[in-house]
């Protein structure tokens, strides 16, 4: 509470203490009549102006807590981001690589799947911006700009082959690598694409139904990305 709340409160409580022991001067019957009065009325509201200044002066109290502790975080954000367009030259930079398999002694196939899902690119190289996200597979857009895409398929060593991956934007696919005829096996394949992006939007290599891809300790599989410029 401030000192000025503080003051007036006492200074209320101090009335309602010279209030009383004026009444206090007069006989039995006299404070009888003075307790239904209107000053003993008063007496009351003054007192519960009293406490209700005081629960008042507490919630200021904590609001300025928060109010400084919010403060304190916005300089350290407004520090960090000094730090980190000295480091860029005040320029966004987004790059990452991953590549299918997190262990180089993994082995095998991915899929098939009964629905198309995001291939999930768990050996990543390199993250600048963290707007890839390993767990799911899928980039978010930080910045409006223009990107670079590309990705690498290896087939599912079968005959015949069954391997369809699209690269897709927001539900949407874009371009494909493909191997579901023929005899032979061990091939591969690889697609790209610039597009824009807007803040927010999602782009994923889909594994799509019914089909499935090969890695293993050669990282045969690879989604990378990268930002040209912002718009």
């Amino acid at each position: 509470m401030s000192s000025r709340m503080k003051g007036f409160a006492f200074f209320l409580l101090a009335l309602c203490c010279c209030l009383s022991g004026t009444q206090g001067q007069g006989d039995h019957e006299d404070q009888k009549a003075c307790c239904s009065s209107a000053t003993c009325s008063l007496m009351k509201e003054l007192t519960s102006i009293a406490e209700k200044l005081g629960a008042m002066g507490e919630k200021l109290g904590t609001m300025g807590d928060n109010l400084r502790l919010m403060e304190t975080r916005l300089q350290t954000s407004e520090n960090e981001v000094e730090e980190l367009k000295r480091l860029t030259g005040g320029r966004p930079q987004v790059a990452f690589s991953a590549t299918l398999w997190e262990t180089g002694d993994a082995t095998g196939n991915t899929g098939p799947f009964t629905t198309p899902i995001p291939l999930q690119y768990k050996k990543v190289f390199s993250n600048t911006g963290s707007s890839y996200n390993p767990a799911t597979g899928i980039f978010t857009a930080t910045v409006k700009g223009m990107y670079y895409f590309r990705f690498t398929m290896m087939n599912n060593l079968n005959t015949p082959p069954n391997s369809v991956v699209c690269l897709t934007k927001n539900g949407q696919r874009l371009v494909s690598v493909w191997d579901t005829t023929g005899s032979d096996a061990n091939d591969s394949g690889s697609n790209a694409v610039v597009i824009p992006l807007e803040v927010g939007d999602n782009v994923y290599v889909e594994l799509q139904a019914n089909r499935l891809v090969y890695d293993d300790g050669m990282n045969y599989n690879t989604f990378s990305g990268f930002l040209l410029f912002t718009m």
